[in-house]
């Protein structure tokens, strides 16, 4: 447990939670062949290229913290969100339960640092899937585009897919 708002998975919840990952939204991890999912109905992706040049990570910490507090506010009172790092420990988060008087602090960011980071609601209806080598987040739920697309579009551009699709921006 850390800062008691994060647990990590026992070995048959991380083996059911990836394996349901793979089945759901057909993971293809690979560093040539992208996207690395099935990109479901009510999702964005966007590039991360806009990050590369961003003396002092500005840009990066306002996406993350936008993110972030987006599956935070998505996530039911009492809930609990999957943090997913690929081929490495993952966790269950309670955003919503810290320990008084200490800042909450997330396993992992939604910035794909180098491997496969997934932030995934415990039912599977939102979150986000970091792509390292494509270099792009895939953001999906209704809720979660509601609160984060227009803030995360402002931070990164305008996405590069719509529902798994090329997007065509005005």
């Amino acid at each position: 447990m850390i800062n008691g708002t994060v647990v990590e998975l026992s070995y048959a919840e991380h083996r059911a939670t990836w394996d349901r990952w793979y089945a759901d939204f057909a993971f293809r991890p690979s560093t040539r062949q992208f996207p690395g999912i099935q990109e479901p109905t009510s999702s964005l992706t966007w590039s991360l290229d806009a990050l590369n040049d961003d003396p002092g990570c500005i840009k990066l910490d306002q996406f993350t913290a936008t993110v972030e507090q987006a599956i935070a506010d998505c996530t039911p009172e009492g809930g609990s969100v999957l943090v997913l790092d690929w081929q490495h420990l993952c966790y269950r988060v309670r955003p919503d339960q810290g320990i008084e008087g200490e800042p909450f602090r997330w396993p992992l960011s939604p910035y794909p640092d180098g491997d496969y980071y997934i932030y995934l609601a415990e039912d599977f209806s939102f979150g986000s899937f970091g792509h390292p080598w494509e270099h792009t987040v895939c953001l999906f739920g209704t809720e979660l585009l509601a609160q984060a697309s227009r803030p995360v579009t402002t931070i990164l551009g305008d996405p590069v897919r719509r529902d798994g699709h090329a997007a065509t921006n005005p």
